[in-house]
């Protein structure tokens, strides 16, 4: 069965709870059983941090100042990770040092929904948001970002070392502010936002369920 239906998720590559949102798309699909053929899934482009500098900054002082205190920040981190279990994911918060600048690792995300061979845009975002919060990798530099993309069979080197494709990024992240999206991921079916948060599985189940019919 060719897709139908449109799900575009939108989300950062930094945003923990766009990884646990999409391990809870993955199982809601599944829950859903044969009508999961109707739906393709997208990956549309968000910045939390969008005048965060090109370099990037050391995460522990960035979020000191976002939070408050260090304590803070792991108090939240602390949470996000036990969240994650629940979703069969482990978050390696010891091992991000750093807060990357993002545009980039959406370059890399949307560049990978028009090749013609690879795996697609669905297995990079599992990649990208991986490489981050499991392995602590920096996705903000341009190796690190050739080198998840070798992992999944395509030489990116090229196209990342260009421009292409960042001012489209940009626009549609401005696009979506411009519609009133604040906070990630935001889930959409056919152009039509439903639901904002890593909602639990069966919620996104019966919320995709609903649409198919």
């Amino acid at each position: 069965m060719e897709p139908t239906r449109r799900i575009d998720v939108i989300s950062d590559a930094i945003c923990p709870w766009c990884w646990i949102g999409k391990a809870n798309l993955d199982a809601a699909l599944k829950l859903i059983g044969p009508a999961a053929a109707e739906f393709s899934v997208h990956w549309r482009p968000f910045q939390l941090n969008p005048d965060m500098p090109p370099e990037g900054v050391e995460r522990a002082a960035y979020r000191a100042r976002k939070f408050g205190s260090e304590t803070r920040g792991a108090e939240l981190d602390a949470n996000v990770a036990e969240v994650g279990r629940k979703a069969g994911l482990e978050f390696r918060h010891d091992l991000m040092l750093r807060t990357p600048n993002t545009i980039n690792a959406h370059r890399l995300l949307q560049w990978s929904g028009g090749q013609s061979t690879g795996p697609g845009q669905h297995e990079m975002a599992e990649a990208l948001f991986r490489a981050y919060f499991h392995e602590g990798k920096d996705v903000g530099d341009l190796d690190t970002l050739a080198e998840i993309a070798a992992t999944l069979g395509l030489d990116a080197a090229a196209f990342l070392a260009s421009d292409e494709l960042a001012e489209e990024v940009r626009a549609q992240d401005a696009y979506f502010r411009k519609i009133g999206i604040s906070g990630v991921p935001s889930f959409a079916v056919d152009g039509r936002v439903l639901f904002s948060g890593a909602y639990p599985a069966d919620q996104i189940a019966a919320a995709l369920t609903r649409q198919a019919a």
